[in-house]
């Protein structure tokens, strides 16, 4: 709570320096296509923006930024069309990278604009608008104008003479489909492929530079796209989904755009792209001889990279010293017998063998409990996907040197590599194991990983590649004994190695963090992240008072400290699970609140209805606003008593710029967030609640 209090108060005190200025980087007026209004005839209008160089603002999609956009105060009777958008083109800034989708120069954005009937000759009309947008060069503002156009009203009309012919021929360019192309979309998990085939014109001529605009954030925006030629007259877009995109899109909509134009006369910068995918071809089947079926390429590569893994386990220190000292016990236990040290290296190689495959047999039955208990899909599991979050962040911090674990084990090798016979060597294999595992137990994740995902048979053939890289060695300078002269000595550089290798295991904690994102609320997130941090402390204060020679006193200290901070972090973090959680609740008679997105409109509306209405304006930088919703709404008396009164909930947010919210805040004196009010039926103000809340406070609010 505290640190949500401090957090609120730092963003806000920014917030409260924000100098507020306007500048006319973008300048905005109404033009014409037309000298007069024909009663009856729709007219084309245009809201003009002329930005100064290297300054932009926004397409339909932005990709980044916000959509320009214009509200009309027009005569009663008119009718008024949406934005007809011209093609747009890939924003960049002074690096070259993309930053949104939009425009620059001196545009025109259409509106059609349609009078009625019954205007009178000899009038005239005034068109009102008031126009937003955000303007952007290497720093962003919002702009916005009120602009206006009195126009006669007459019998006929003659094109404007400053603007009708352009005008005219930005309309005529609008982005559409054309019969001389043919368009057909294919996908798989990570690209679409576009294919565009030229019923009579040369494709050459507009291969030079394509770019499609996603209408929706489907095609990642900033990503390269990669156009090739093909046969047939016919081109090919590899266009990369959007890590974000949602699964269930049906179809590809936007528009593809060439700097040539797609007729023959240069004209048509933009054709208009609407296409179901339709299903990709299979691939063509793999021969392969009936003695040696081929293995899954994935399968091949896991297998691989488990090789590799077992081969680096040798490198880690409390693994590498081992490593000649027991090559040389096998030849002295063997009296030089060449064929007993390489019998001692295969036993040896044995005892890891089977201790791997203890351990994936246990995995395996594990797996085998969490089907039975619904696990199939373990990273669908919030639960799941936060702790092993923690056991990558808890491995990364071991080998980030914080503390160490696995020290008693090695002492243990010391005693047992001197034991004699192969019951020795087979032991010390074991132990290898044992060593190898709590010490690197980083390079063990993704054998985990395999053992919950894989069948039991790959599970099993993902250990074997690993023991065979950690028992590899031992077993080749068993054959070779003189090759332990050439190995490098324990040195400096294997504590450094062992510290980068931290690193992606911290790219995987960050990963799983935004995989728990998209699986719980925005709060849970929050605290997940929360609860990490917590834990990370609780191993800290286990590394700070548990270092070689520390007193028994503050070891105890620093190992309680340690499992207390850890608890909590743990408690902080656990996340909900959704739809669990909600069935839960509505079995017990405490649905969840359901957010509405909150307009003027929707409030007038429902209070006409005699509606109690809790509006939320809030914002996801907002810290405060995330312990609100985590200390009431996680309340089963609010609960309750929101699905008693039947209360609308609505949430205003304010995470990206929004006219309308800032206005609204406005209103009440208030420039920031949290703010939240209750509008009772029949009264006509609504109750203010403070910043901080509680579940009390809100109940008061409700029955007052």
């Amino acid at each position: 709570m505290k640190v949500s209090r401090f957090l609120a108060i730092w963003a806000l005190s920014l917030t409260a320096l924000l100098p507020i200025t306007a500048h006319a980087h973008v300048k905005a007026s109404l033009v014409t296509a037309e000298t007069a209004i024909v009663p009856g005839k729709p007219v084309q209008v245009a809201l003009r923006l002329v930005h100064d160089e290297h300054w932009h603002t926004y397409w339909l999609n932005p990709g980044t930024g916000l959509v320009t956009t214009i509200a009309w105060t027009l005569p009663p009777g008119w009718k008024a069309s949406e934005i007809q958008w011209p093609a747009p083109k890939a924003l960049k800034d002074r690096t070259g990278t993309i930053v949104g989708n939009g425009y620059e120069g001196d545009l025109l954005l259409p509106v059609t604009l349609t009078p009625p009937a019954d205007l009178a000759p000899g009038t005239s009309v005034t068109l009102k608008a008031a126009a937003e947008w955000l303007m952007c060069e290497e720093v962003c503002m919002p702009g916005d104008a009120k602009v206006s156009l009195t126009l006669p009203v007459a019998a006929s009309a003659a094109p404007d003479p400053a603007f009708g012919a352009r005008l005219t021929a930005v309309v005529a360019n609008l982005p559409r489909a054309d019969a001389a192309w043919k368009l057909s979309a294919t996908r798989d998990a990570k690209n679409v492929t576009l294919t565009v085939t030229a019923a009579a014109t040369n494709p050459a001529a507009v291969l030079p530079d394509l770019r499609f605009f996603a209408d929706d954030n489907y095609v990642a925006y900033e990503l390269p796209q990669i156009v090739t030629a093909a046969a047939n007259s016919s081109f090919v877009l590899t266009l990369p989904i959007s890590p974000d995109a949602p699964k269930d899109t049906a179809k590809l909509a936007g528009i593809l755009t060439s700097s040539n134009g797609w007729r023959a006369d240069g004209s048509l910068p933009g054709l208009r792209v609407d296409l179901a995918f339709a299903a990709a071809p299979a691939p063509a089947p793999v021969k392969t001889s009936a003695s040696a079926p081929a293995a899954p390429a994935s399968l091949l590569g896991t297998l691989f990279f488990a090789l590799i893994g077992g081969l680096i386990l040798n490198l880690m220190p409390c693994v590498f010293p081992v490593l000649g000292i027991k090559i040389l016990g096998f030849v002295n236990q063997a009296g030089q017998d060449k064929k007993k040290v390489i019998l001692h290296g295969l036993v040896f190689a044995l005892g890891v063998l089977l201790s791997f495959w203890t351990l994936a047999t246990v995995l395996a039955v594990l797996r085998a409990g969490g089907d039975q208990l619904g696990w199939g899909f373990q990273l669908q599991s919030p639960l799941f996907v936060f702790a092993l979050a923690a056991v990558m962040l808890i491995f990364a911090m071991n080998m980030s040197g914080v503390f160490e674990f696995g020290l008693s084990a090695t002492g243990v090798g010391s005693d047992l590599q001197m034991k004699s016979g192969f019951a020795g060597s087979f032991f010390t294999g074991v132990l290898a194991t044992v060593v190898a595992t709590p010490c690197s137990a980083p390079f063990l994740a993704p054998a985990l990983g395999a053992a919950l995902t894989l069948s039991t048979v790959e599970s099993f053939a993902v250990f074997t590649a690993i023991a065979i890289g950690l028992a590899g060695p031992y077993l080749l300078l068993s054959i070779f004994p003189a090759a332990v002269k050439i190995l490098p000595r324990p040195g400096a550089w294997m504590e450094t190695f062992k510290q980068f290798m931290a690193f992606p295991l911290y790219a995987t904690v960050a990963y799983l963090t935004w995989v728990l994102a998209g699986q719980t609320t925005e709060n849970g997130s929050l605290m997940a992240l929360f609860g990490l941090v917590l834990i990370a402390l609780g191993v800290w204060f286990y590394g700070r008072y548990n270092a070689p020679g520390t007193k028994p006193a503050k070891v105890r200290f620093g190992t309680i400290t340690a499992a207390l901070v850890f608890a909590v972090g743990v408690w902080t973090g656990w996340p909900e699970d959704i739809a669990s959680k909600t069935a839960a609740a509505q079995a017990a008679g405490a649905p969840e609140v359901v957010w509405e997105k909150w307009s003027p409109e929707t409030v007038t509306k429902l209070r006409a209805e005699g509606k109690t209405i809790y509006v939320d304006f809030t914002a996801r930088w907002c810290a405060t606003c995330q312990t609100n919703k985590k200390i009431v709404f996680h309340s089963d008396a609010v609960l309750r008593a929101f699905a008693a009164k039947k209360i609308v909930t609505l949430r205003a947010d304010w995470t990206n710029k929004d006219p309308a919210i800032t206005t609204e805040l406005a209103k009440y004196q208030r420039s920031a967030v949290p703010f939240n009010v209750i509008w009772q039926p029949g009264k006509t103000e609504p109750v203010i609640l403070p910043e901080l809340l509680t579940p009390s406070i809100v109940l008061d609010a409700v029955k007052s």
